[in-house]
């Protein structure tokens, strides 16, 4: 990649350009973000996935630039117009605005008003008017009069035409005018067929809105669109169109010289007709574009936030399950499930009206518990999860039984998806919504890659923004995630195998099979024997892959094969066994880590490795915390101003956090009402104080105590 391009890219990143330069490297030898970020520190001087997965998104972007401008030069010169400079600035440019910008004169055009006048033959005209070879160009234009031009004032109008899209193809013209838009207001008001539209008032916050281009947030930028694409609001750029046209106008004759007589008010019609017909439309479009690409960016790093919170939530490892999908009038969907997620038995009970069978759904829920030795009890948040809980937390079940609730945001999604109906093909959605609400609560990471993360209620406007950068930064989400967690590879579904860096799809599906003929794998070296798993993807995905009972130890641990031999040369140094060294805290301790680093392991790895060898296989997320809801709420009815209640963070967003108090209703906790330098989280208790209340509309108004 080109030196100017690992300049951009430093800056934009805020890395060193060394690091950029060797990231890229290993990007462009088909290392994956995950291997680089764990296992090629000293190259990249410490970028973590995040940093290396923008580093990939810019150099992607890059090359398509390069592309582009080969393309361009090429056109420009067939045209016979390529000078010296023109290249220069060409490959230089860093802007793809600015590079369309370059290229707009040679651009093929479609059919315009200043295409058909030149086929009219008023080019000459216009040429002569351009070069200011006529003070009078009425007279001249008369000159032009034929069957398709019946008079001088038509030929003048053709003329301006040409002129006008001229004008408007100037470099320092478009630029002027797009630094005045993007130092202007971006605007709304109430589109004509808006007033009559009945999902208007959702923008009516909008209906006569203004704000500052540069300090629009994400949020308002997509609001404003999606009512726009709605047909509900009308936006526009107000910009400074005063103090643009004089220094305009001051440049062009300095450049060009000062039209005389009536060609000035040639000029100033033309001028006129570029810039409301030409120039507006076009830099309030790129502005728009710009503005809402920034706000795209901003959205999807909050929503990959969110997703990566969300798939890291602390597990119920090794825990019998009992999930209940809640209902009232369908009644409650239960599910019982073992340590692995299989499902044992299911039915329904009818705990709540209109049948309120209670004293039957109690027997019933002892008896499941009894029977499949429950360790857990899981209830979806929807409609009557709060009351399931409270019916389970009376129906006398063993106090060692932790209840717990979850987001069962998704699980309809899974339960109509072919991957739901290859799972579980003989049961119906009912039962397959269950299975994955236990599921979720045993192993997130492992159930919520099977579904769609924009149908996770995390995030904002997820499907307005730019689908194609969203999947590509959701998809490094769960790759990391699922990295730094670790895969058993003798356990997991396809599903979380294919987001193993390295996998993908389609080895995914080898391994699985491998597994169902040969049985569980034994080592990591046995990857290579499945089909299509060659070296290169054995080096990306192995130190991701985990074999529990394997004859090594390291195996079952985040150490890299490649690193193998520095363990053995530490357990040898030590006068142990590798197995022996591997989960000895003390044993680690007494290595020096100096005394290890060699040209292809700098200290991070040794250090890396070291920290591993003490707790081999150690899972980052933690442990769920026990939680309860005000047992006196209820209802939004039964909110007051100045209630104190617990609550769990269920979305992120620009403009604050959403939380679930317990009343069937999200609450809001606007950013100007929490602390500066709070980083709220998805799933995380808090203490909020009620600010207001609008049951009518549903909206519930929240500050953050702690």
């Amino acid at each position: 990649m080109k030196e100017l391009y690992i300049k951009e890219i430093a800056s934009r990143t805020g890395a060193q350009p060394w690091q950029v330069e060797n990231c890229v490297q290993l990007l462009e030898d088909a290392c994956t973000i995950p291997f680089i970020s764990r296992y090629r520190k000293e190259r990249t001087g410490g970028m973590d996935d995040v940093q290396v997965g923008e580093v990939k998104h810019l150099m992607d972007v890059f090359t398509e630039m390069e592309k582009r401008k080969e393309t361009i030069l090429g056109t420009i010169e067939e045209a016979g117009a390529l000078t010296d400079e023109l290249r220069e600035r060409i490959e230089n440019c860093l802007s793809s605005t600015t590079l369309e910008d370059l290229y707009l004169p040679w651009r093929p055009k479609r059919k315009t008003r200043a295409t058909i006048a030149e086929e009219k033959g008023l080019g000459p005209l216009a040429e002569q008017m351009w070069l200011r070879r006529t003070d009078n160009p009425e007279a001249d234009a008369a000159k032009y009069i034929s069957d398709t031009v019946p008079t001088a004032e038509d030929a003048l109008q053709g003329a301006r035409d040409i002129l006008a899209e001229r004008f408007a193809e100037q470099r320092d013209i478009r630029w002027a005018l797009r630094r005045d838009y993007q130092a202007g207001r971006l605007q709304s008001k109430l589109s004509r067929t808006g007033k009559s539209n009945p999902d208007a008032q959702k923008f009516r916050s909008y209906f006569d809105f203004s704000i500052p281009v540069r300090n629009a947030p994400a949020h308002t930028v997509l609001a404003m669109l999606r009512g726009e694409a709605e047909g509900i609001l009308n936006i526009s750029i107000k910009g400074d169109a005063p103090r643009f046209w004089q220094p305009l106008l001051g440049r062009l004759n300095a450049r060009r010289g000062r039209p005389n007589g009536s060609l000035a008010d040639q000029y100033r019609i033309a001028m006129a007709d570029a810039y409301d017909r030409l120039l507006c439309p076009t830099i309030t479009g790129d502005v728009v574009r710009e503005m809402k690409e920034k706000a795209d960016e901003e959205s999807i790093r909050i929503f990959g936030n969110n997703l990566r919170q969300l798939l890291l939530a602390p597990p119920l490892k090794d825990t019998r399950v009992l999930a209940i999908d809640p209902g009232f009038r369908t009644g409650c969907k239960v599910v019982c499930l073992d340590e692995q997620g299989n499902l044992l038995h299911y039915e329904t009970i009818f705990p709540h009206p209109p049948l309120s069978k209670k004293v039957e759904s109690i027997v019933k829920i002892g008896e499941m518990v009894d029977k499949y030795a429950i360790q857990a009890v899981v209830i979806g948040e929807g409609t009557a999860g709060r009351e399931t809980e409270e019916f389970l937390k009376r129906a006398g079940l063993p106090p060692e039984i932790r209840i717990l609730t979850v987001s069962e945001d998704g699980a309809s999604v899974y339960s109509a998806s072919d991957i739901g109906r290859e799972e579980f093909p003989e049961y119906d959605v009912t039962v397959r919504g269950a299975v994955s609400i236990g599921r979720r609560a045993q192993d997130s990471l492992s159930e919520l890659v099977k579904i769609d993360p924009k149908s996770l209620g995390v995030g904002q406007y997820q499907h307005d923004v730019d689908q194609k950068l969203l999947k590509e930064k959701l998809d490094q989400t769960v790759e990391n995630c699922v990295s730094m967690v670790g895969v058993d590879v003798n356990s997991a579904s396809p599903y979380l195998l294919r987001y193993v860096a390295g996998i993908g799809p389609a080895l995914s599906q080898n391994i699985v099979e491998y597994r169902r003929v040969n049985g569980p794998f034994h080592s990591r070296e046995e990857l290579l024997k499945v089909p299509r798993l060659g070296a290169k993807a054995f080096q990306q995905c192995a130190g991701f892959l985990r074999v529990p009972g394997a004859p090594n130890p390291l195996d079952n641990s985040a150490v890299h094969p490649e690193s193998y031999h520095i363990v053995e040369k530490m357990a040898r140094d030590l006068g142990v066994k590798t197995q022996e060294l591997v989960g000895n805290e003390e044993l680690c301790k007494g290595i020096q880590a100096d005394g290890y680093v060699t040209a292809e392991a700098g200290l991070p790895t040794i250090q890396d490795i070291l920290q591993e060898l003490a707790k081999p296989g150690r899972d980052p997320r933690g442990e769920e915390e026990e939680f309860s809801f005000d047992q006196g709420v209820h209802d939004i009815e039964d909110l007051q101003e100045g209630m104190e209640l617990p609550g769990i963070v269920t979305n992120v967003t620009a403009f604050g956090a959403f939380v679930d108090v317990g009343v069937h209703e999200k609450g809001l906790i606007h950013v100007s009402r929490i602390p500066r330098g709070t980083e709220l989280k998805i799933r995380q208790k808090v203490l909020v104080k009620v600010v207001s209340v609008d049951a009518e509309r549903g909206r519930i108004g929240l500050k953050l105590i702690k």
